[in-house]
C-alpha cells in the first residue's frame, strides 16, 4: 500500500509546496492538483526530437522512471520492510538515484547544446558534493544502530544510546540540506527560474517535450518522495506498532515536510552560485562530525 500511495501522492507534495508559497505571498495560487493536470496535458501532446539527438535522449525519461520506481520498491515505510529488503539495500537505493542523475545528464549532453552542457556540468559538480553526505549519513546510522538495511535503520533511530543522540541531529540537518539540493529547491536552485546564468536542473530538460517531459517531471516528484521519506524516517521517530496508524503519521509528516520546504522557499532567496558548494560542504562536514562522534 505504501508503494501505491507513493506513486499516487508524490506529485501532491509539489502542490502543497506551491500552495504554501502562494499563502505567504498573499495569493490564491495554483490548485493542489495542478501537477496532475499538467501531467495529463503533457501525455496528450506529441514529442519533438532534435536531429542531433540519439537513442540516449529518447530513453532517458524512461530510465529515470524505471530507476525511481525500483527505488520505491526498496524504500520502506519507517518501521516496516519495503517490497525488496536485504542487508546493504541503501547502497542500491543510492546507486539507483545516481543512475537517475546519469540518465538526465547524458540526455542533456546528447543534445549537443552548450547551454544544457553547462547545466549538466553544474549538476554533476553539486552531486559530487551532496552524495558523500548522503552515503556517510547512512553509514554512520549503520554503525550506531548496528543495522544493515533500511528497515533496521528507520525502524527506531532514537534507540541509539543517549550519549550519541546528537548524531541523529547532525544527520537530520545534513540530509535536509541534501534533500533541498538534490531536488533543485531554493536556496540551491529555483525550479521556476528561466534565468540562464542560474539554471541547473531545469536547463537539462529544456529539449524534452510531451510524454518524455511528463516522465521526467514525474520521476522528479518520486525522487522528492524518496529523499523526503528518508528524512522523515530519521527526524520524526513516532512509531505506534499499528501499520495504518504509522502510515497516517508518515503521510502527515510528509505533508509537514512539504509545508516546511514551501516556507523556506518563501522566506529565503536563492544563494549565489559560488555559495552552493559551501552549503553542500556543510552537509558533508555535519555527516563527518556525526561519524567522529560515533567512533569517539
Amino acid at each position: 500500500m505504501s508503494l501505491l500511495l507513493a506513486l499516487v501522492l508524490s506529485p501532491f507534495l509539489l502542490g502543497i509546496i506551491v500552495k504554501t508559497k502562494a499563502f505567504f505571498a498573499g495569493r490564491k495560487g495554483q490548485p493542489l492538483l495542478q501537477f496532475y493536470y499538467d501531467m495529463v496535458k503533457l501525455l496528450q501532446k506529441g514529442v519533438v526530437y532534435s536531429s542531433s539527438t540519439t537513442i540516449v535522449f529518447r530513453l532517458s525519461p524512461w530510465i529515470a522512471l524505471a530507476t525511481t520506481g525500483t527505488a520505491l520498491c526498496i524504500l520502506p515505510l519507517p518501521g516496516y520492510s519495503g517490497w525488496i529488503s536485504f542487508p546493504g539495500d541503501f547502497f542500491v537505493l543510492f546507486a539507483l538515484l545516481a543512475v537517475l542523475r546519469f540518465s538526465l545528464v547524458s540526455s542533456a549532453l546528447d543534445t549537443g547544446s552548450s547551454f544544457e552542457g553547462m547545466g549538466a556540468s553544474r549538476e554533476v559538480f553539486f552531486s559530487f558534493l551532496a552524495e558523500p553526505a548522503l552515503l556517510l549519513s547512512f553509514l554512520v546510522l549503520s554503525f550506531s544502530l548496528e543495522g544493515y538495511s533500511l528497515k533496521e535503520l528507520l525502524s527506531d533511530p532514537f534507540s541509539i544510546r543517549a550519549e550519541k543522540t546528537v548524531v541523529l541531529y547532525f544527520i537530520s540537518v545534513s540530509l535536509f540540506i541534501v534533500l533541498l539540493a538534490e531536488n533543485a529547491r531554493i536556496p540551491f536552485d529555483d525550479p521556476n527560474t528561466h534565468l540562464e546564468l542560474t539554471m541547473i536542473h531545469e536547463v537539462m530538460v529544456l529539449d524534452h517535450s510531451g510524454p518524455d517531459l511528463a516522465g521526467i517531471l514525474y520521476s522528479s516528484a518520486l525522487k522528492l518522495w524518496i529523499l523526503g521519506s528518508l528524512w522523515v524516517g530519521i527526524s520524526i521517530p513516532w512509531r505506534w506498532g499499528n501499520y495504518f496508524l504509522d502510515l497516517f503519521v508518515f503521510l502527515g509528516s510528509m505533508g509537514l515536510l512539504a509545508v516546511i520546504i514551501g516556507i523556506i522557499e518563501s522566506i529565503l532567496a536563492r544563494v549565489r552560485m559560488i555559495r552552493v558548494s559551501h552549503a553542500l560542504s556543510l552537509a558533508t562536514v555535519l555527516s563527518g562530525l556525526a561519524l567522529l562522534w560515533t567512533i569517539g
